[in-house]
């Protein structure tokens, strides 16, 4: 017994020298976490409703074309609506945003296509344009404008007809092909607004810097 007593308050110093080591280290281990949530940087979080984080060289945005004549189009850059049906400055025709070397944007639609036509020569080589139709953009669509859209780098506003659904971003005075432009041909087999096919969007990460 006297042996035995020894070993057992051994056995105890044991248990209680472990318990207080797993207590400091999980205690560390807090504060560890702790510290890390405290100093670390917030996560970022997708903007213009992307799948994901645009990198730095790149500026997220979406574009939505309008809905027959009833909807009109909204258009997203850097996680801001800069257009759209409830800011009141998106009408029939074709909606415009143009965004300067700032990422402040000028916006506008169609009050009359000879101020669209001005307004498109008037826009410098290598600023943003953020196109989106609403209703019907070929009224008095002239070829002039058609190439200046594909200067800006659309491969599609050749092909756009009556009551098409389009959207497009480009670069003005580029030339260089757009990745970000989409287009729903009105046909009346096919189309889901009656008179009008369906809306189309294109989002993603455009390029900040332009370079030649």
């Amino acid at each position: 017994m006297t042996a035995v007593l020894p070993l057992a308050a051994v056995i105890i110093v044991l248990l209680i020298t472990w318990g207080i080591s797993i207590n400091s280290s999980a205690a560390q281990e807090r504060e560890r976490n702790t510290l890390g949530e405290m100093f670390s940087p917030p996560t970022s979080v997708p903007k213009c409703s992307l799948s994901r984080v645009c990198p730095p060289s790149h500026i997220a945005l979406r574009i939505r074309s309008g809905a027959a004549d009833i909807v009109g189009p909204t258009v997203c850059f850097d996680g801001k609506i800069i257009m759209s049906h409830a800011l009141n400055n998106v009408g029939p025709g074709l909606n415009i945003a143009v965004i300067n070397g700032e990422y402040n944007t000028q916006t506008s639609h169609k009050h009359s296509w000879t101020d669209i036509l001005a307004h498109l020569k008037k826009i410098k080589r290598g600023m943003i344009v953020l196109v989106a139709s609403f209703d019907d953009v070929t009224q008095k669509m002239t070829n002039e404008m058609r190439e200046i859209f594909s200067e800006m780098g659309s491969t599609l506003i050749s092909s756009v007809k009556r009551r098409d659904s389009w959207v497009f971003a480009g670069r003005a005075g580029t030339k260089i092909k757009s990745l970000f432009e989409k287009q729903a041909v009105n046909d009346e087999k096919n189309n889901i607004y009656g008179g009008w096919p369906e809306m189309v969007e294109v989002g993603g990460c455009f390029p900040r810097v332009f370079s030649d």
